[in-house]
């Protein structure tokens, strides 16, 4: 697939809790003015008409007619079948609510619905992260190439989402990759999400300052106090981010321990990962220890920061070379180097997640025809 290339219209949307966002997508471009309304998440009438308004003003201002409409929105839901359960952040949805159906009727375009992590990570297989690494193998002369992701996005939560072969994996209930329910390494009787997200780097700071959470900074200023442009406990943020990689990358390597390809971070705290990479790539690099006291790798693949160009020259040299095929004069190319590599979105966030949100359009209505 390759929807740079691709004329057909999508209208998608940005769902906060706060704001609604909507756009048009032609070619993993916008071909509208965005129109951003209060998304009234305190009834459900008014948030259902908010929709309904501002796909009808981006279908206005389309050049042709569009084809779909397609966008993440908050779960627990029902992907598939355009139906919104119970949302903390949009109180109004309660029961069952048949969004993707309703839009269906009044639009008359196939509608899809997908949670933001999956779309996230979809984007960035098709458009972003994954093309991107394997261009520069490929520039390199490596053999080697990727086809599986896993995605996460690090920010008020701890999401994910996981690309098999160029296809979104979303499971027989439309919760794969729910990362922030993998086991917090630091705190077992804790999820991943509470060693991973905002409230955990403004917890972990707070601890190690001595200051009431409610006092902590946002993520950004503690980033910036590690970095050392701003003053304050230094030794706090940079521990508070260390954590985060630490419980991040175990969780990625469980992911990658089944998934067996790149790894691809976003969110808005993905801004700080010179402070948070390291320990997260040195996680997917730790050892088990067995019975006899041995050590053995956390993964059976290495682990490569494609930040880090040092890193990521090996990792596109790998171990190539010739070898004989028995009982033949013929030689074969052979790269005995089981590697992975990780790195932070090539997209941007909301970028990804709007590609992913195209993407996975076209390809629906591809299998459809």
């Amino acid at each position: 697939m390759n929807p740079e290339n691709d004329q057909r219209i999508v209208l998608t949307l940005d769902a906060g809790g706060t704001n609604f966002r909507f756009s048009a997508i032609c070619g993993n471009k916008p071909v509208t003015e965005t129109v951003a309304m209060p998304s009234n998440a305190d009834s459900l009438e008014r948030c259902l008409d908010t929709i309904v308004e501002g796909f009808a003003r981006i279908k206005k201002q389309c050049p042709v007619m569009p084809v779909a409409i397609s966008f993440a929105f908050p779960g627990p839901a029902d992907y598939p079948n355009g139906i919104i359960g119970n949302l903390p952040n949009l109180p109004c949805f309660r029961g069952g609510v048949a969004l993707g159906p309703m839009l269906e009727q009044l639009f008359s375009v196939p509608v899809y619905i997908n949670n933001d992590g999956d779309l996230f990570a979809y984007g960035e297989a098709i458009s972003g992260f994954l093309p991107h690494v394997n261009s520069v193998l490929e520039k390199a002369g490596s053999p080697k190439r990727y086809q599986n992701l896993v995605g996460i996005t690090l920010g008020t939560g701890f999401g994910g989402g996981i690309v098999l072969d160029g296809k979104l994996l979303a499971g027989d209930n439309s919760i794969s990759g729910e990362m922030w329910l993998l086991r917090n390494k630091l705190f077992p009787a804790m999820n991943a999400e509470e060693g991973a997200s905002i409230r955990a780097v403004r917890r972990v700071f707070a601890q190690k300052a001595g200051i009431p959470f409610e006092n902590a900074p946002e993520p950004r200023e503690i980033c910036e106090i590690g970095l050392g442009r701003l003053p304050g406990n230094r030794d706090a943020a940079l521990e508070a981010f260390r954590q985060l990689g630490e419980v991040a990358g175990d969780a990625m390597a469980a992911a990658l321990t089944l998934v067996d390809g790149l790894g691809v971070i976003g969110g808005g705290i993905s801004a700080a990962w010179p402070l948070f990479l390291p320990a997260f790539v040195s996680e997917l690099n730790d050892s088990y220890t067995g019975p006899d006291g041995r050590p053995f790798r956390r993964l059976a693949s290495i682990a490569f920061n494609l930040e880090d160009p040092a890193q990521v020259e090996k990792f596109t040299a790998g171990e190539t070379r010739k070898i004989k095929v028995p009982q033949s004069t013929k030689e074969i190319v052979y790269d005995p180097l089981q590697r992975v590599g990780v790195g932070i979105t090539r997209l941007g966030t909301t970028e990804a997640v709007t590609i992913g949100a195209y993407a996975y359009a076209l390809q629906k209505l591809d299998q459809a025809e």
